[in-house]
């Protein structure tokens, strides 16, 4: 989500409102305080959503595709993370009594929400399926999640391949995912649920929106919700019935009403995980709808906190090569097509071209451009252009904006490193390093 999609997604909002779009505001716009975050890694310049979020979540910079560890930790060798596990800001805020959430719309056990719990030399090793041939003793992310992470009260996402064993068939998609799921015979739902009984608990597991609303937040303790297999559906594809998936707004919300019954205070992590698919596909249209349910899911969270005591702060763990360009008139369509009046103004090959680009990725052309104007450019499948011809779009290495609102949202005010993150949100809480401030 990085300032070309943020900018995009304002547009998009004030046209579906019937506006130019170009005057408006997105709700986290209008935070009072907003700083911008370099997002290189240790080891490389344009980063991945493991290094990133690691540095969120636990204040330091690591090498990119590693999770919870420190920068000594070489990516896939098992072996030499022992002893580099970082503490990280969900664990100090849990050491204070504190509640914690993780809600996203990619799988619980992808990058960015695993960095809230997770150790491990390699992102990849979501499930054990994934970590065939893999020596160490290394235990993959959704076993860490279960077995290391029992005190997590909410979450909610996709992923759910790697919670069940390769016996159990899945309730909406068959045997479609049963290649990844569990070879260890191991169902950490059913392990995740005896665990919370054992302890005397009131917990919940939802795989569908119907078993997702039937969650009461004032009496259900613990809460997972794994909504599909793999990544959650994108926005524009969800189904909405009993059947379907919760928005990302819902998930937002019940964890909030779960996790605000401590008195102590939560800290909760929520990613609109598939911005950055959509961007990876070149499939503008995704991207930025996903990035107004965002919003929403934002807005649902201030209405439910207070800004006197309540830190909120948006921002992305990397940007991507997403850009609006070619001089587009004023309340041109965001997801239209550009077509100068005068045929000088016209690329050498004669056609128009779309105000919404990408640097790479699969929406690269051959050397043959085919008219936009003869295609529809705002349907939800429809790629961008891009220059240079990549399975997948690659993120950018350019800063990120941070924005902020309630206690201590000053102290984001210039250009930080990524790590400050953490520390200002432990800060603002009395964690951690920081446990000792609000003792007067």
């Amino acid at each position: 989500m990085g300032l070309s999609t943020v900018t995009a997604s304002r547009i998009l909002k004030g046209q579906l409102n019937g506006k130019p779009g170009e005057e408006g505001l997105l709700e986290f716009e209008k935070f009072p305080n907003i700083g911008l975050v370099k997002v290189y890694s240790n080891d490389q310049q344009v980063p991945d959503s493991a290094a990133t979020a690691t540095a969120m979540m636990c204040g330091v910079k690591t090498n990119s595709m590693t999770l919870g560890v420190d920068d000594t930790v070489k990516f896939r060798n098992c072996s030499s993370q022992q002893g580099k596990e970082l503490d990280c800001m969900p664990n100090w805020a849990q050491n204070e009594g504190k509640s914690i959430g993780v809600v996203t719309t990619a799988r619980i056990t992808h990058a960015t929400p695993a960095a809230a719990y997770a150790k491990s030399a390699s992102r990849e090793w979501e499930g054990d399926s994934l970590m065939r041939g893999v020596a160490g003793g290394c235990k993959d992310i959704a076993h860490q999640l279960v077995f290391n992470n029992s005190n997590i009260q909410v979450l909610f996402g996709g992923g759910r391949e790697f919670f069940y064993p390769e016996s159990l068939v899945d309730p909406v998609y068959g045997t479609s995912y049963k290649s990844l799921q569990r070879k260890d015979g191991l169902n950490l739902v059913n392990v995740w649920g005896h665990d919370k009984v054992r302890r005397g608990y009131k917990a919940r597991y939802a795989w569908n929106s119907r078993q997702f609303h039937s969650i009461n937040p004032r009496t259900t303790h613990f809460a997972l919700g794994l909504f599909h297999p793999s990544h959650m559906s994108y926005e524009l594809d969800r189904k909405k019935g009993p059947g379907g998936e919760p928005s990302l707004s819902e998930m937002t919300s019940k964890a909030i009403k779960i996790l605000q019954r401590n008195p102590r205070g939560f800290f909760l992590l929520v990613e609109s995980g598939r911005i950055d698919h959509a961007h990876h596909n070149n499939t503008a249209k995704r991207a930025l709808y996903e990035t107004l349910m965002f919003e929403e899911a934002i807005k649902a969270a201030m209405t439910l906190t207070n800004e006197s005591d309540t830190l909120m702060v948006v921002t992305a763990d990397h940007s991507h090569v997403f850009n609006i360009a070619g001089y587009p008139k004023r309340g041109s369509s965001i997801l239209g097509v550009i077509n100068p009046e005068n045929p000088d103004e016209l690329p050498p090959d004669k056609k128009p071209w779309t105000t919404l680009v990408y640097g790479n990725g699969p929406g690269y052309d051959w050397g043959f451009r085919i008219n936009p104007l003869f295609i529809d450019t705002t349907n939800k499948n429809y790629r961008q252009v891009s220059a240079v011809p990549l399975s997948s779009e690659t993120h950018s290495g350019e800063d990120v904006i941070v924005y902020a609102r309630g206690p201590m949202s000053h102290l984001f005010h210039g250009v930080h490193e990524q790590h400050y993150i953490a520390h200002v949100m432990a800060y603002a809480s009395c964690v951690g390093r920081y446990k000792d401030k609000c003792q007067r």
